[in-house]
């Protein structure tokens, strides 16, 4: 395992979507981090894609670290149990502290809070405030749409180059993970 990636944040959905290759593909990356002692960092918690993550990691004897709001805690998601918590105010100081944590970011099939923490760390590559590499799963082909919308930005001149970002995708859990061995 590179010596560079120590931590990586995790960032999926809270459900588990239509197709059931998304969570076993997350089962497959969190068993991956626990087994290589990558430390996981998360939104905290129980449910969906980011539980079978966590959960996966825990067992394959992985350290896991939950960044969650109260606001989050009482109102949608419990808290994972086997994880070192941390509450924070709110969602801004979420994700700056799942930033903070990690080495590099792994984006999982998720909804409006994983493109919301996606498009933060593109912008934060795009001005340079960061160089941490940015891994996609794409599962089932989830990230098209999104992989076309960011070639359509750079033909219509809002993004002078593609070659600006430190990402790296692939199809399945497997080429993920040769991806993040090779980095």
């Amino acid at each position: 395992m590179s010596g560079k990636l120590k931590s990586i944040a995790v960032y999926c959905g809270h459900q588990f979507g239509t197709n059931p290759q998304f969570a076993r593909e997350a089962a497959t990356i969190g068993e991956f981090l626990g087994k290589n002692k990558i430390r996981v960092v998360f939104g905290g918690g129980n449910v969906g894609l980011m539980g079978t993550v966590a959960t996966a990691a825990l067992d394959a004897g992985g350290h896991v670290i939950g960044v969650s709001t109260n606001n989050v805690i009482e109102k949608q998601e419990p808290v994972h149990t086997g994880v070192d918590v941390r509450v924070v105010g709110g969602v801004n100081e979420r994700k700056q502290k799942m930033f903070e944590l990690s080495d590099a970011f792994i984006i999982l099939p998720g909804g409006i809070g994983t493109l919301n923490e996606l498009t933060d760390i593109m912008t934060m590559q795009q001005i340079g405030e960061s160089k941490k590499p940015l891994f996609f799963l794409n599962t089932a082909g989830f990230w098209i749409p999104f992989a076309r919308l960011f070639i359509h930005m750079h033909d219509c001149g809002f993004i002078e180059s593609i070659h600006d970002y430190n990402i790296h995708g692939a199809a399945t859990a497997d080429d993920l993970i040769a991806r993040i061995l090779a980095y």
